[in-house]
C-alpha cells in the first residue's frame, strides 16, 4: 500500500477535529474528560471494538479500542494519548477554534487532541483502504497525563507490556522532530503552617504561612541549576484579608537529564522541610515520571524508520531527548520501543495562543500510517 495515496483531506480532517476541540476536558473536571470519551468512542465504534475503563482517583475515565485484526489480541502496536487538557472550561470563550490561513487555534488543539485525531484519521484511512496492518494494532486514551498521570500509569505500562511497540502523538518538538527519550520529573506538595491572629488589631500574635511559603518559593527556585530545574507553579492560602493566614499549600516540579540528578533534586527539596519563626514547612513527594534514556536500540529502530518516511513526505524528522514528561516516559522507562512527539506542528501548548500548523494535520496522518504499515 502506497501512503502516499491514502486520501487525507485537511478539511475534512478539520471539521472532525472541531467537535474534539470544542468539547473542553481540562483535567479536574471527570465530568468534562468523560464527555469527551464519550465523543472518542462514538466516533471509534465504526472502526474498533471499545473498551470504557472507569476512572479512579477522582479523575475521568479511560478508552481502550482494538481494531480488528487476524492476530487479534496479539503483541502489536499501542497508540497512547491522552485527552485532559490544562485548559478550564470556558476557555473557548477567549481561544475559539478558530482556522487564519495556515493555523488554527483552540484549547488543547496542539497538546494533544490533533495528534490523538491524527492517529484516528491514519486508521480509519488503512480501514477503508482495505489494508491490515502486519501487527495489530491498539489505541488507549488516558484522562490524566497534565498532572503526572496518578491514575493511569499503571494501565499506561500494562497495556505497553502486551505489545511491542509504542507510538505517542504529543505534539512535535519545535523544529518538527520526535522525542526518542524523556527527562525524568518530581511533583512536590508543599505546606506551611503558621499563627492566626487579627491583621488588623493583633497583627505581630501571628506568623504568616503565606510570607513563609514567599520566602520557601525563592529558594526553591533558586536552586535550578543546569542538571536539574525547580519550579512552582500553584499557590493558595489565606481566606480573609484581615487574618494572618494560619496554612498555604504549594506545588513544585523538578526536571533533571539523569535519574541520578533528580535523585539528588529530590533529596535537596526533602531537606528543605522543617521549622523556623514559628512556621513549620512540610514537603512530601508527588508523582514522578522516571527518565526515558535515549539511544535505545528498539526506539532508535523506530525513529530510523519514522525518519526514512519523513523523507519520502519531503521534510527532515530530527529525534532528540526533551523536557516536559510525557506518558513515553513511561513506556521508554520500561525498554519497551516508544517513538513520541509524532503528533501535530504547532506553538503555544498551555496558552492562550495554543494553535497548529494546519499542513501537519495530513503530514502526521501520513507519517502514522506508514509507520502502522511497516512495523512488525
Amino acid at each position: 500500500m502506497d501512503f502516499m495515496k491514502l486520501p487525507f483531506d485537511t478539511d475534512e480532517m478539520l471539521a472532525g477535529l472541531k467537535p474534539w476541540i470544542e468539547c473542553e476536558s481540562p483535567t479536574h473536571d471527570s465530568d468534562a474528560v468523560n464527555r469527551m470519551m464519550d465523543l472518542a468512542a462514538y466516533e471509534l465504534s465504526a472502526l474498533a471494538t471499545i473498551e470504557r475503563i472507569p476512572g479512579r482517583m477522582g479523575f475521568g475515565g479511560s478508552l481502550r479500542a482494538r481494531f480488528p485484526h487476524r492476530d487479534y489480541g496479539k503483541p502489536g502496536v499501542l497508540i497512547c494519548g491522552h485527552m485532559d487538557t490544562v485548559h478550564p472550561v470556558g476557555t473557548l470563550d477567549v481561544l475559539p477554534f478558530k482556522r487564519d490561513g495556515e493555523i488554527c487555534y483552540g484549547p488543547g488543539i496542539m497538546d494533544m487532541k490533533g495528534g490523538n485525531y491524527v492517529s484516528v484519521e491514519a486508521i480509519r484511512q488503512l480501514i477503508r483502504a482495505g489494508v491490515e496492518t502486519p501487527l495489530p494494532v491498539t489505541v488507549l486514551f488516558t484522562p490524566d497525563e497534565e498532572v503526572g498521570t496518578p491514575s493511569t500509569r499503571n494501565l499506561i505500562e500494562a497495556e505497553a507490556a502486551r505489545n511491542k511497540y509504542v507510538l505517542v502523538p504529543e505534539p512535535a518538538r519545535s523544529d518538527g522532530g520526535a522525542v526518542i527519550g524523556r527527562y525524568a520529573i518530581a511533583r512536590f506538595n508543599l505546606t506551611t503552617k503558621g499563627k492566626p491572629s487579627h491583621a488588623g488589631v493583633r497583627l505581630g500574635d501571628g506568623r504568616s504561612a503565606i510570607a513563609a511559603m514567599a520566602r520557601k518559593i525563592g529558594e526553591i527556585e533558586s536552586m535550578t541549576g543546569d542538571d536539574c530545574t525547580f519550579s512552582v507553579g500553584v499557590i493558595q492560602g489565606g481566606q480573609w484579608v484581615n487574618c494572618v493566614s494560619s496554612q498555604c499549600t504549594a506545588q513544585a516540579l523538578s526536571m533533571a537529564k539523569t535519574q541520578q540528578d533528580l535523585d539528588d533534586g529530590v533529596a535537596r527539596m526533602m531537606a528543605l522541610a522543617g521549622e523556623a519563626d514559628g512556621v513549620e514547612f512540610v514537603v512530601s513527594r508527588g508523582v514522578t515520571r522516571p527518565v526515558w534514556e535515549p539511544d535505545q536500540p528498539g526506539t532508535m529502530m523506530l525513529f530510523d524508520m519514522a525518519r526514512h518516511i519523513a523523507k519520502d513526505l519531503g521534510f527532515e524528522l530530527t529525534g532528540a531527548s526533551a523536557g516536559g514528561g510525557s506518558d513515553g516516559n513511561f513506556t521508554g522507562f520500561m525498554g519497551i520501543p516508544t517513538l513520541d512527539s509524532i503528533g501535530v506542528r504547532g506553538r503555544g501548548l498551555h496558552t492562550l495562543d495554543e494553535h497548529i500548523q494546519v499542513s501537519s494535520l495530513v503530514e502526521r496522518a501520513r507519517l502514522i500510517s506508514a509507520m502502522l504499515m511497516r512495523l512488525s
